[in-house]
């Protein structure tokens, strides 16, 4: 039978990326860490790490044995807390997991509303971009996960966890303020093939949308700026940069002077936002998501 404390040590490398990293968060040496991980690769009989100058990845057995290391680490866990909560010997604590642009616009109001009521509650808030934190609410790292999926792009397997949508989030055009295709009554991707497009670099969630976007429209777009973060691109196109698709809640913080908002005749995107969670919520979590849906 393999051993639990080896199995959290090797969730624990991997959740940190390096050896050093999971070695100062588990209060060991990282020749201690190596030790164990040593032992449970003799005790599966394989190798479950490369290593690497920045770190380490994990090998197919590795990955493989990732799921079922963060279930077992989730199980103890939760155990753990049970009987600490019992004893009144830990107080209760919440941790949350969100990508950036839900942080800035889903997740405060929620998070001042819980903490009103439950003033006594540890809050804790992890930045994660999709498809990243499955595998912490696996182990009990993260209590609740916020994440997205963008037009297109798979779903991650939910690793026998509860995903529920919790809405969908449209995308507009923005244009700087002023920008003479603004007034153009039927704006389509097409007339707009011309201009300087602001987006995520290749692989990112939302530089796949857009390219997915142009194909069906039968047009090439050019991306003359790479950014995910929306912040940064709602300064670009402030600045006159660069038009953009960016989702409806980052145009709250904006002066409507500053940009055109409007929407393509031609590709209306939106993506979908998820909450994740144990099967069996506790009280705390399942009083978030409500939070999070109103």
């Amino acid at each position: 039978m393999l051993d639990a404390h080896r199995l959290a040590v090797l969730a624990e490398v991997a959740h940190a990326g390096s050896i050093a990293r999971a070695a100062e968060r588990l209060s060991f040496t990282p020749s201690a860490v190596s030790q164990q991980l040593a032992k449970l690769e003799r005790d599966v009989g394989a190798r479950l790490l490369h290593r690497h100058a920045r770190g380490v990845t994990l090998t197919p057995v590795g990955v493989a044995l990732l799921g079922h290391a963060e279930t077992v680490v989730g199980e103890l866990r939760t155990a753990e807390r049970t009987v600490r909560a019992l004893l009144g010997a830990e107080p209760a604590q919440l941790t949350v997991g969100t990508f950036a642009s839900a942080g800035m616009t889903l997740v405060p109001a929620a998070l001042a509303d819980f903490r009103r009521d439950h003033p006594a509650v540890a809050l804790r808030l992890l930045d994660l971009e999709p498809p990243d934190g499955y595998g912490l609410v696996s182990s009990r790292d993260l209590d609740l996960l916020i994440t997205h999926r963008y037009p297109g792009a798979p779903l991650p397997d939910p690793r026998g966890l509860t995903r529920t949508l919790l809405r969908s989030e449209r995308f507009r055009l923005i244009l700087p303020a002023g920008h003479p295709k603004a007034r153009v009554r039927r704006l389509t991707l097409r007339a707009l093939a011309d201009e300087d497009w602001i987006s995520g670099s290749p692989g990112v969630p939302n530089r796949g949308c857009l390219d997915e976007l142009a194909d069906a429209a039968g047009v090439a777009l050019r991306v003359a700026y790479e950014t995910r973060d929306y912040q940064v691109v709602l300064a670009l196109v402030e600045a006159g940069l660069g038009i953009a698709f960016v989702p409806e809640g980052v145009l709250g913080r904006v002066g409507p002077a500053r940009i055109e908002v409007r929407d393509a005749a031609d590709a209306r995107p939106a993506r979908e936002i998820f909450v994740v969670h144990h099967r069996r919520p506790g009280p705390l979590v399942t009083e978030m998501v409500a939070l999070l849906g109103r």
